[in-house]
């Protein structure tokens, strides 16, 4: 099991966060994910490491931005 934890920038209400929830949901190996909207942080729960590359394609998808 793998936890990351990841800032995302320009989430401002629910709908944001169940959007980048789902982009992330959908990587390999993604177990879990659970967003902070009032700080931003998202932490990834995985059955092994997930390449930031990867996590940061499907925050752009969902059109916010991972603050690295």
């Amino acid at each position: 099991m793998s936890t990351a934890t990841y800032t995302v920038k320009g989430m401002t209400c629910d709908h944001c966060v169940q959007a980048v929830s789902a982009e992330i949901s959908k990587l390999p190996a993604v177990t879990s994910v659970d967003v902070d909207l009032a700080t931003g942080e998202v932490t990834v729960r995985s059955e092994q490491p997930l390449a930031e590359s990867n996590v940061r394609a499907a925050v752009d998808e969902a059109g916010y931005e991972l603050v690295s």
